[in-house]
């Protein structure tokens, strides 16, 4: 066979497989296109969501998302209207089961305290409350400052750190009433905490003056931290230490000498004489 004829032959059968491969490309692409996609239509918020918020149907839409449902989607509104958010939903988001409480359980804070967890109310300075610097989800510490009991009043106040790593449950504002009965603002804080913390920020609350400070969500460390005094802040020696009463030596109790007497008749004269005795009593 001519060796030209052998080349052409080569190349002509090149060409067709590729031609071959890219026609099947193209079909296999169409008919993948063709092919309908999977799609489900759940529950979504028509609006943000607050956290406690009892749902009602306008608060309530439906989105059709691709692929299958995400798991505990609601997939009918009439499971959702009724129920209380136990965390905030925004606007477009699927509502999932966990995210809301069971039916009947009602709105507010109480669905959302897990259990063996109290909600405690905790009342702030309007800096901390109306900057919106503590908001629901932060972290916080507490500190409290006032004077100890049995402290020198040259110490002054004393600051110190009574818990860490406290989750914020809500913020905002209690109405409560002055002394002469008119209306009153109070910024107040909640807070998720053991039954065991909550007896302690009661404590708190009674004297001391309470102030919450942020920390990073993902450290959890719980550091040992000194308290401060007035008089550490300026720079002054560490109060002295009370010190403790000197024990008064009692005097020994004198000993007691027995003595006889010894009458003496001298004439007319009478005397008496006194001798020390080692056992015997006077006589």
């Amino acid at each position: 066979m001519n060796r030209r004829l052998l080349t052409i032959l080569l190349v002509a059968f090149v060409v067709a497989s590729l031609c071959t491969w890219l026609v099947v490309r193209l079909i296999n692409g169409r008919l993948e296109a063709s092919k309908p996609i999977a799609t489900a239509r759940v529950v979504s918020a028509a609006k943000d969501i607050p956290l406690g918020a009892v749902l009602q149907a306008s608060d309530l839409s439906t989105i059709t998302i691709a692929g299958t449902a995400p798991k505990g989607a609601i997939m009918d509104p009439k499971q959702a209207v009724g129920r209380g958010a136990i965390s905030q939903i925004p606007q477009g988001e699927p509502i999932l089961e966990s995210q809301l409480a069971g039916l009947g359980s009602g709105g507010g804070l109480a669905p959302t305290i897990p259990d063996g967890m109290r909600a405690s109310a905790v009342r702030v300075d309007e800096v901390v409350g109306v900057a919106g610097f503590v908001i629901p989800g932060m972290r916080v510490d507490v500190l409290v400052s006032g004077n100890p009991p049995g402290a020198a009043a040259s110490d002054g106040i004393v600051t110190k750190t009574i818990l860490q790593n406290i989750q914020v449950l809500s913020a905002g504002t209690d109405i409560q009433r002055d002394a002469e009965g008119k209306p009153l603002q109070v910024q107040v804080v909640t807070l998720l905490v053991t039954p065991e913390q909550a007896e302690i920020l009661s404590l708190a609350g009674n004297s001391l003056k309470i102030q919450l400070v942020l920390r990073n969500p993902l450290d959890t460390k719980v550091a040992a931290i000194p308290e401060n005094s007035m008089r550490s802040l300026f720079g002054g020696p560490p109060a002295p230490a009370a010190k403790a009463p000197h024990p008064v030596a009692k005097a020994a109790p004198k000993p007691v000498t027995n003595t006889y007497s010894v009458e003496v008749i001298n004439g007319t004269k009478t005397s008496e004489e006194k001798f020390p005795s080692t056992g015997g009593g006077s006589k």
